[in-house]
């Protein structure tokens, strides 16, 4: 073939692509984002009520309202953590989108998927690395943050 018949061959290959783009994108559906947002919104909320009653619970034990935050906090990623070992975290986030994203339930059932998807690579390569994988950026830029603000704070004094 020359290479002009080449040049038209990509060109219409390109122009077909194209078209299949738009009459791909004019019949995808669109999402119902009013009903998403309420959901994750209902969800996220009913995660922090749960939260609140943890923490109110740990008040009733003796705990400062102060004091109850971290095992308040550390409930909550028992709770997501073996909600996800079980599966169930799974279907509570395909159905509730980013209401099931919560910072602390989130962050708990994504390291602990990663961690149970490469448990097949053994404890130390597979669960621990990938657990840390996920968590390592994450521990890194709060720990940074918290060092900017601190810097920040000492400046102000």
């Amino acid at each position: 073939m020359s290479p002009s018949k080449d040049k038209q061959k990509v060109k219409k290959q390109q122009a077909l692509q194209q078209e299949f783009q738009s009459i791909a994108k004019r019949q995808k559906p669109k999402p119902p984002l009013l009903r998403n947002v309420c959901v994750a919104y209902a969800v996220g909320g009913l995660i922090c009520v749960i939260g609140q009653a943890i923490s109110k619970f740990y008040t009733t034990l003796g705990f400062s309202a102060e004091d109850a935050g971290s095992p308040t906090v550390a409930t909550l990623i028992l709770i997501a953590a073996v909600l996800t070992g079980l599966g169930i975290y799974d279907v509570i986030g395909q159905f509730a989108g980013a209401g099931a994203a919560v910072p602390v339930t989130g962050f708990a059932n994504s390291v602990v998927s990663a961690a149970l998807e490469f448990k097949r690579e053994g404890l130390v390569l597979g669960v621990g690395a990938k657990m840390f994988s996920l968590a390592g950026p994450v521990l890194v830029y709060g720990t940074v943050t918290a060092f900017v603000v601190g810097i920040i704070k000492a400046c102000l004094r």
